[in-house]
C-alpha cells in the first residue's frame, strides 16, 4: 500500500441525455415523463471515505460533455456509474477523459459491470477497471495505491488482458458507512433534486440494501445489492436524520429508498416510532401487503406518501413475475393507506411475461379503482442478469437488444404471442391518457389543488413536462420503426 496522497478522485454520474434519471439512484433508467433526479445516492459512500474527492451529478447539474471533462481535469482518477441504457454513452464520457489525459485511471461500477464484468471492459480499452456490485471499498483501496491485483471485487486490465479479481463478500454492518448526507452537503446542491409526488426540497437516503422479495424484473436485488435486505440499525438511521434535519433545515420531506422499506414489520414500526420527535413528513418503498396497524403507525409518525409497485391488475402475469402479491391484497392496502390519509404513487410496467392486450386493459381497469394519486408507467425491460432476461431470451421473446432509443426513451425490446412490440409500446400513453382523463380523477386533483395556489402552478407545469414528453415519445416510435 503506497504512503502518498490518494488519489483525487471524482465520483461521476456522467452527462446523459434531457432529464434521463439512469445514474447512481435510479430504477427508472430512460428519460421521464415529468422532470425527476433521485440523489446518486451509491457513489457518496466511497466518497465519503475520501476527503480529496468529490460527487458530481452531470444530469441533475445540467451539465454537458464538455463541461464535465474540463472539471475533471483536475483529478487522477474518475469513477462512472453506468448503467444498460447508458453505456454507449458514457464510454464517450470515458474516451474525452482519456483524450484530454491519458493517465487518468476510469472505472465503471454499477449493475452492468456487475453482470457483465468482462463485456465491459471489452466494450473500449479505456475503462481502465469495473467494480463488481459493491463498490464502497474497492475504490478508497485504489485510490490509496493498492495493486489492482490485490483488489477483491474487481476486473482490471494488465498488459492488454483481462484479470477478474475473487469477489468481495458483501457488508453486512453497514452502520459502519459514512452518512450519505454528509457527502450531499459537501457535494451537491439539493435544489437541484426534485420528484413530482414528493414536497420539495426533499433528500432521499437508504437504511439498507437489497431486498428479500423475487421479483423476476427488478434489477437491483439481482444483480447488485442482493435478495437478502441487510439493514442499518435504527439508532444509526435516526442518526442520520438528526443530521440532516439540522445540516438541511428547510427540506420539506424526507424519502427513505430501499427497496422495502416495510420487509421487516417490526423494524419498521420501531423506526417510525423513532421518527416521531423529529416532525418530519417523510416516504418511503413499500409492498403492498402492509397491515393497517403498521400503516398507522407509519403514518402517525409523519409518513406521508409510499412508492408501491404494483406492476400488474393480472394475478397470472403477477404470479409468472413472482411478485409474491395478490390482487385483492393490493386493493386491501390501499383502502387501508387512503383510510389513513396516505399518498401513493403507484408504479405499473406492460409488457411483463404473459401480457396480452386484455390483461393490459385489466391493469387499467385496477389501476382506476385504485384511485391512487399519481402513478407512472413503464415498459418492461429485460435487463441482463435477472431472470426476467433469460426467461425472454430462451424463449425467443426478445426482440432488440437496445434498452433505450437515441433519444433517451425506453426501447421496447420484447413481444409475445398475441401481442406485438408496437402494442406495448402504445399501451403506455393509452394507460396514462384513460388513468388520468377519468372524471373520478380529475376531480381528485382539482379538490386537492382548488385552495392552493402553489399546487395548481405545480401541476400546470407537470402537465406541460408531460404532454412535451408524450409528443417527443411520439416521434421516438416513429422513428424506431416498431413491428
Amino acid at each position: 500500500m503506497s504512503t502518498h496522497s490518494p488519489l483525487r478522485t471524482l465520483f461521476l454520474n456522467p452527462p446523459s441525455f434531457d432529464d434521463f434519471d439512469g445514474g447512481a439512484g435510479a430504477r427508472y433508467q430512460a428519460t421521464r415523463e415529468v422532470r425527476s433526479f433521485w440523489y446518486p445516492t451509491w457513489l457518496t459512500y466511497p466518497a465519503g471515505m475520501l476527503d480529496n474527492s468529490r460527487v458530481v451529478d452531470a444530469p441533475a447539474q445540467n451539465m454537458g460533455r464538455d463541461e464535465t471533462l474540463a472539471l475533471a481535469d483536475s483529478f487522477d482518477m474518475v469513477v462512472l456509474y453506468t448503467s444498460t441504457p447508458s453505456l454507449k454513452n458514457d464510454i464517450m464520457t470515458a474516451q474525452g477523459l482519456k483524450a484530454r489525459n491519458p493517465r487518468m485511471l476510469v472505472g465503471f461500477v454499477g449493475p452492468h459491470p456487475s453482470v457483465l464484468p468482462e463485456l465491459t471492459m471489452k466494450a473500449d480499452p479505456v475503462i481502465d477497471f469495473v467494480v463488481r456490485e459493491e463498490f464502497d471499498y474497492a475504490i478508497p483501496e485504489i485510490a490509496r495505491g493498492a495493486k489492482l491485483e490485490d483488489v477483491a471485487g474487481i476486473h482490471f486490465r494488465r498488459d492488454g488482458q483481462i484479470i477478474g479479481n475473487p469477489d468481495r463478500p458483501v457488508i453486512e454492518n453497514l452502520d459502519v458507512l459514512p452518512f450519505a448526507s454528509q457527502v450531499y452537503a459537501r457535494d451537491l446542491k439539493i435544489s437541484d433534486y426534485e420528484i413530482p409526488w414528493m414536497r420539495f426540497p426533499y433528500i432521499s437516503i437508504y437504511t439498507g440494501r437489497g431486498c428479500g422479495s423475487k421479483c423476476t424484473f427488478c434489477l437491483w436485488p439481482q444483480t447488485f445489492s442482493g435478495n437478502v435486505y441487510r439493514v442499518r440499525s435504527v439508532e444509526n438511521v435516526l442518526q442520520e436524520v438528526a443530521y440532516i434535519k439540522k445540516t438541511f433545515p428547510q427540506i420539506k420531506e424526507l424519502f427513505f429508498d430501499d427497496d422495502t422499506l416495510t420487509e421487516y414489520r417490526d423494524r419498521t414500526r420501531e423506526l417510525s416510532e423513532g421518527l416521531k420527535s423529529f416532525g418530519l413528513s417523510w416516504g418511503c418503498n413499500s409492498k403492498a401487503n402492509v397491515d393497517y396497524d403498521t400503516l398507522k403507525i407509519m403514518r402517525d409518525s409523519g409518513c406521508r406518501v409510499m412508492v408501491v409497485g404494483y406492476e400488474s391488475g393480472n394475478q397470472t402475469i403477477l404470479n409468472n413475475v413472482k411478485k409474491g402479491i395478490r390482487v385483492e391484497q393490493a386493493e386491501k392496502f390501499t383502502r387501508d393507506a387512503h383510510q389513513l390519509g396516505m399518498t401513493i404513487h403507484g408504479t405499473f410496467m406492460v409488457g411483463l411475461p404473459g401480457e396480452t392486450p386484455e390483461t393490459i386493459d385489466e391493469t387499467i381497469s385496477f389501476a382506476s379503482r385504485l384511485n391512487i394519486e399519481t402513478l407512472q408507467v413503464s415498459l418492461a425491460s429485460p435487463y441482463p442478469g435477472t431472470h426476467f432476461y433469460e426467461y425472454a431470451r430462451e424463449n425467443g421473446y426478445l426482440v432488440d437488444s437496445e434498452m433505450v432509443t437515441d433519444d433517451g426513451f425506453q426501447a421496447v425490446n420484447v413481444a409475445y404471442p398475441g401481442i406485438s412490440s408496437r402494442e406495448i409500446f402504445m399501451a403506455v400513453p393509452k394507460f396514462y391518457k384513460k388513468y388520468y382523463f377519468r372524471p373520478r380523477y380529475i376531480m381528485k386533483v382539482f379538490r386537492r389543488a382548488i385552495f392552493d395556489l402553489s399546487e395548481i402552478k405545480k401541476i400546470a407545469r407537470e402537465a406541460r413536462e408531460f404532454f412535451r414528453f408524450m409528443a417527443k415519445r411520439r416521434d421516438a416510435e416513429k422513428a424506431h420503426q416498431l413491428p
